[in-house]
């Protein structure tokens, strides 16, 4: 075993606190900010958020019993609506919409779009993970309401 002076011993900490700043801060500056308004009752909703959190999200979240005014606020027709709306980058999330979707939408901006949505509550999407996998879709929806297949999930 090697003895270490008190000086090498004061410069190896220092060293390493500093990798541990600049590794917070570089995963910090990585992270996507996201804000959640979801039911304070919903367990499902706060696994979709620990889903968005482990890949790359900042989520702050926003319990509320009035949800449905969140939706009309940020234009989701009733029909495309679930259980919880994100906003992220300049769009709305709605529902258990996969991580991977939203890094795509955040990366192609497609125009016209306002957010995504999986309308309802499909068993097999993230927060909801029951088995056996059932295949859902993911739609974008534009300022009317109109819809076209953003992602199909067909397999777990």
């Amino acid at each position: 075993m090697h003895d270490i002076s008190r000086r090498d011993a004061i410069r190896l900490f220092s060293l390493s606190a500093a990798i541990g700043v600049w590794s917070a801060a570089t995963t910090h500056a990585e992270s996507t900010p996201l804000v959640v308004y979801k039911d304070p009752d919903c367990g499902c909703c706060e696994k979709w958020v620990a889903h968005m959190k482990a890949t790359g999200f900042a989520p702050t979240v926003t319990n509320t019993r009035d949800i449905a005014s969140i939706k009309r606020q940020h234009h989701v027709p009733d029909v495309l609506a679930s259980c919880h709306t994100a906003l992220v980058g300049g769009y709305v999330v709605e529902g258990h919409v996969p991580a991977a979707d939203v890094k795509r939408l955040l990366a192609q901006k497609p125009k016209g779009v306002v957010g995504l949505t999986i309308p309802g509550m499909p068993s097999s999407a993230p927060g909801m993970d029951m088995t056996p996998f059932k295949p859902y879709t993911v739609l974008a929806f534009d300022a009317q309401g109109k819809t076209t297949v953003f992602a199909e999930h067909k397999n777990g």
